[in-house]
């Protein structure tokens, strides 16, 4: 991903709403499937790490786009952006 790219996932982030919190339990697999699926729907989604939490930002989204397959495009504090283009899309374009 070219960093003017990035720059204009940042843009439309910024309006964005964490639509997922990572507490106490940390990261498990259910978690981690429902942030899957996030992504096959919306490619671009926010996610806010609690203060409670044994992970910080930046570990949780290293660790998350590495399970996913997706691109960290930014992390400020206790909330990270993460981007990964959907499968089910190219399917709808094709035909």
């Amino acid at each position: 991903m070219t960093g003017k790219e990035r720059a204009g996932w940042r843009k439309l982030a910024n309006t964005l709403s964490p639509i997922f919190q990572i507490g106490k339990s940390d990261i498990g697999d259910a978690m981690v499937d429902a942030i899957d699926a996030a992504l096959e729907k919306r490619e671009l989604i926010k996610i806010s790490v609690l203060d409670t939490a044994g992970i910080s930002a930046r570990d949780a989204a290293e660790m998350l786009s590495a399970a996913l397959n997706a691109e960290v495009i930014q992390c400020i504090g206790r909330r990270f952006v993460l981007y990964r283009e959907s499968q089910d899309k190219d399917k709808k374009d094709r035909k």
